[in-house]
């Protein structure tokens, strides 16, 4: 897939916990694939942070903690998906493998249980990039 060489990615991270922030940070690096511009990343620790980034436009990515307090990420994800028009994909992080069902109540485009996989985490918001990445780029003939 093809695309500027200037252009890069806007990841949304939200936890209350700042450590969770960074280890979603270090797991996608700059690039999570080769295929892939560079992300850019904001990091947001408060439900209203994130409702007023995505205010602005400009995210291709959500990664939200499921565990996060006082507002979890699974419930902050359903309203997201409910309440913005064009919501950019949303990857939960769950507690455990058996809260998948908990992730598909959120509408959340996928889901990784903690503690974070580096790789797991990297090739999942790499498949929905790529995905978000697809829809705005004309195809080239």
């Amino acid at each position: 897939m093809a695309y500027k060489s200037d252009e890069t990615l806007t990841v949304l991270v939200y936890s209350h916990d700042r450590n969770t922030r960074e280890q979603v940070l270090t797991a996608l690096g700059r690039r999570p694939a080769e295929d892939l511009p560079e992300l850019d990343y904001l990091e947001c620790a408060t439900h209203p942070a994130v409702l007023k980034a995505l205010e602005k436009g400009g995210v291709d990515l959500c990664v939200l903690d499921g565990e996060a307090v006082p507002a979890g990420g699974l419930g902050l994800g359903r309203q997201l998906k409910d309440e913005i028009y064009g919501c950019p994909p949303v990857l939960v992080l769950i507690g455990r493998p058996q809260d998948t069902w908990l992730a598909a109540w959120s509408r959340a485009d996928a889901a990784i249980s903690r503690p974070v996989d580096p790789v797991a985490l990297a090739e999942a918001a790499a498949t929905l990039l790529r995905a978000r990445v697809a829809k705005r780029t004309p195809a080239v003939r």
